[in-house]
C-alpha cells in the first residue's frame, strides 16, 4: 500500500506536467486566454485551461492506484472534483455567469460529500443527536464553499494557488501518514504530483493559467483533505484546527480581504482588485515572485503548526488557536496600514471570485 502513494504522486506529477504544454497549445488554438487589464499583473495574454491538465493528472493517479478502494467517498471526491473541475472551465469560457461558482457549483459538491459520508465531526463530538450531526452538516457545506472559494481567489499570482495547495497537499499527506489512512494520504499524494506538476510551468513568469477550473478543483480536494484527516487519539480541538492551519494562507487571505473590501463598502466576493495578501506584500518592496515566496513560508509555517496541536494537550491546543487569532488579528490591520490599489465601487465580472 505504500507504494500505491508514491505510485499515485509520480503519475499525477508526470501527467500534469506532461499534458499541460498540450493543453496550453490547445487554448491558445481556441483562443481561450486570460486578457491582461488594470486588476491583473500580466501584460500580455496568457493561455487558460491549464486545470485540464491538473485534473488529467489526478485522474489519472487515482484510477491507477485505488482500484480495489472504489466506494463512495472516491466516487463522490472525484464526482465533485469533475463538478467543479468543468463549472470553472465554463466560467473561463465566459459560458456561465460567476455567480452559478458560489451559489450552485460549490454547495453542490458539498452536498456530494455529504451524500457519501464525508463530513466534519465536531459538533456531534459535543452534542450527540440531531443537533450535532445537523450542526456538522451546516459545518461541512460552510467549509467545503469556503475553502474552494478562497482557493478560486487565491489565484491572482504567477504560482501562488498551485503552489499553497502542493504545500497543503504535503502537510495533509503528512498527517494522514503519521495517523495510518493510506489512502487518505494516496488522495493528499496525487494532488501534491498534480499540483507541482502544473506549477513547473505556472512559477512566474507563467506560461499557462490554471483558471478558475483547477483552482476550485484544488481547493476542493484541499477542503475533502482537511474533513478526512483524522488524527489518532486527538481530541475534537485537534480534529478541526489541523486542517484549519493547514489552510490558513487561503484562510487568512479570504479573511483579509473580505474585511478591507466590507470596511470600504465593498462586495468581497464581486470586487476583484489587487489588495490581496501577495499584492500588499509585493509592495511592501518583496516584487511579486519574492511576495509568492513569502507566502510559500507562510505556507510551511502553518502547516508545521498544524502537525504539532496533534502532540499538544487540549489546554495548549487552545492556546495556540488564541494566538493564531491574535497575529491574525494584527497582520490585518499591519496590512490594512500598507499600500495596495483600492478599489472605487463594487462590479461583477465573469472572474468575480
Amino acid at each position: 500500500m505504500i507504494s500505491h502513494i508514491w505510485i499515485a504522486f509520480a503519475i499525477a506529477l508526470l501527467g500534469s506536467l506532461i499534458l499541460t504544454m498540450p493543453v496550453r497549445a490547445f487554448a491558445l488554438r481556441i483562443g481561450m486566454v486570460d486578457k491582461p487589464d488594470a486588476r491583473k499583473i500580466h501584460i500580455q495574454p496568457v493561455p487558460l485551461l491549464g486545470s485540464a491538465a491538473i485534473y488529467a493528472g489526478f485522474l489519472l493517479a487515482i484510477v491507477s492506484t485505488v482500484q480495489n478502494d472504489w466506494h463512495g467517498e472516491i466516487l463522490a471526491i472525484l464526482a465533485g472534483a469533475t463538478l467543479l473541475a468543468g463549472t470553472g472551465i465554463l466560467d473561463d469560457s465566459g459560458k456561465l455567469h460567476h455567480q452559478i461558482k458560489l451559489f450552485v457549483s460549490m454547495p453542490l459538491a458539498g452536498c456530494i460529500l455529504l451524500a457519501s459520508g464525508i463530513h466534519a465531526q465536531i459538533f456531534s463530538a459535543f452534542f450527540p443527536g440531531i443537533a450535532g450531526r445537523a450542526l456538522d452538516m451546516a459545518l461541512t457545506l460552510l467549509w467545503v464553499v469556503g475553502i474552494t472559494a478562497a482557493f478560486s481567489i487565491l489565484d491572482h499570482m504567477d504560482g501562488l494557488c498551485a503552489g499553497i495547495a502542493a504545500i497543503a497537499a504535503t502537510f495533509f499527506m503528512i498527517a494522514a501518514w503519521i495517523n495510518g489512512q493510506i489512502l487518505v494520504c494516496t488522495l493528499a499524494a496525487a494532488t501534491l504530483g498534480a499540483a507541482l506538476g502544473f506549477l513547473r510551468w505556472n512559477f512566474a513568469p507563467a506560461k499557462i493559467f490554471m483558471g478558475d477550473g483547477g483552482a476550485m478543483m484544488l481547493g476542493f480536494l484541499s477542503a475533502a483533505l482537511g474533513l478526512k484527516v483524522r488524527p489518532v487519539g486527538g481530541h475534537a480541538a485537534v480534529e478541526w484546527l489541523l486542517p484549519v492551519l493547514i489552510l490558513g494562507v487561503p484562510i487568512f487571505d479570504t479573511t483579509l480581504i473580505t474585511i478591507s473590501r466590507s470596511r470600504r463598502g465593498l462586495l468581497p466576493f464581486t470586487s476583484p482588485g489587487k489588495d490581496h495578501t501577495a499584492h500588499r506584500i509585493s509592495n511592501l518592496g518583496f516584487g511579486h515572485k519574492q511576495a509568492v515566496l513569502v507566502m510559500y513560508a507562510l505556507a510551511g509555517t502553518f502547516g508545521v503548526l498544524g502537525l504539532l496541536v496533534a502532540y499538544l494537550p487540549a489546554f495548549a491546543t487552545c492556546g495556540l488557536c488564541g494566538l493564531v487569532v491574535l497575529v491574525g488579528g494584527i497582520a490585518v490591520v499591519a496590512l490594512e496600514r500598507s499600500p495596495y490599489e483600492r478599489q472605487q465601487k463594487a462590479h461583477g465580472s465573469p472572474s468575480a471570485l
